[in-house]
């Protein structure tokens, strides 16, 4: 029996108290790969965006994404016919009403954390779902309870992290905030578990434990290539090696995109002022210069699709 079997694709009736319909927020591309994976292990998925057009299109990313999974032998075309059925776009709030979670997972290439508009939006959220919903945000370097104020219920809101890459990291971080209840932990544990991946509890901090560890990770390949110790390609392929990672510290830049890490780098170091999350000038040119990686296509490799190819960024930027 495959997993996807194992995890309702069959259509088998769900236990109560299982997470059955999830919401998300703004679906960029984490949201999308949050809403394929949900679909694909039997959950129904609202997703929200500002119009019909940009609806369209997240379908059409999300199809393409599991085309490529087929192509992968992953699953069948019948299976992403399921998937694709369960879920929903909508520009309407109210249709989030029978979520039992919602996330927000909502992209911008503004600075900061944007926690006046997110505030806004788990208002909007809690307006429309039940008391039960369990309202959540996929925080970097955020911390709940700063979103969770604006609530009536604060005890319902809590962070989810999925880590990059999503479909990859069998962990996740789930953030309980000052508020958030016993109750909504527990459902949001077997919420991860049913998406086969475990759970790790996080007291907020911002960056939580991934971008904390990874931030200064990435700027020090970035000092390392500035010095001229060695090439993009053979850091990362030392770092693999020797670590076990999935990618190199250059490769996860690119796949999460060199805007978002500079964001990233910003915020923790307003938060922490510790050198070691100041951004690399490396970054900074890069994004001046939109190469921000797999999304533009440049970055500090060079893509034909989401595969790195031949050449590399220039050394004009580099220097």
């Amino acid at each position: 029996m495959s997993e996807l079997v194992q995890f309702s694709l069959g259509g088998r009736l769900k236990p109560k108290g299982n997470i059955q319909t999830v919401g998300i927020l703004g679906c960029g591309s984490v949201g999308q790969v949050v809403a394929r994976i949900c679909a694909q292990y039997g959950m129904d998925v609202v997703f929200l965006d500002l119009n019909e057009e940009r609806i369209q299109e997240i379908y059409r990313d999300i199809e393409s994404q599991l085309d490529d999974v087929i192509a992968h032998w992953g699953i069948t075309s019948s299976e992403k016919k399921l998937i694709m059925s369960r879920l929903k776009g909508t520009t309407r709030y109210e249709d989030l009403k029978d979520c039992d979670l919602v996330i927000e997972t909502i992209s911008s290439r503004q600075k900061g954390t944007l926690v006046n508009l997110r505030k806004e939006l788990f208002q909007k959220v809690e307006a429309v779902v039940r008391e039960d919903t369990i309202i959540s945000s996929d925080l970097s370097t955020l911390i709940i309870s700063d979103l969770a104020v604006v609530l009536k219920n604060p005890g319902r809101a809590i962070g989810i992290h999925f880590i990059e890459p999503i479909d990859k990291t069998n962990i996740v971080e789930v953030v309980k905030g000052r508020q958030t209840t016993d109750e909504t932990y527990e459902k949001v544990k077997r919420f991860v578990q049913m998406l086969n991946k475990k759970a790790i509890l996080i007291n907020e901090s911002p960056g939580n434990i991934s971008t904390r560890m990874m931030i200064p990770l990435i700027n020090e390949a970035c000092e390392i290539l500035m010095e001229g110790v060695a090439s993009i390609s053979d850091i990362d392929e030392t770092m693999k090696e020797t670590t076990g990672y999935i990618f190199g510290p250059f490769e996860i830049a690119d796949k999460i995109g060199l805007d978002k890490i500079l964001k990233y780098m910003d915020n923790l170091y307003q938060e922490y002022g510790d050198k070691k999350y100041k951004a690399s000038p490396i970054i900074k040119r890069l994004v001046r210069a939109n190469y921000l990686g797999v999304q533009t296509k440049k970055g500090f490799y060079n893509y034909e699709g989401n595969k790195p190819v031949g050449n590399t960024i220039s050394c004009a930027i580099i220097n």
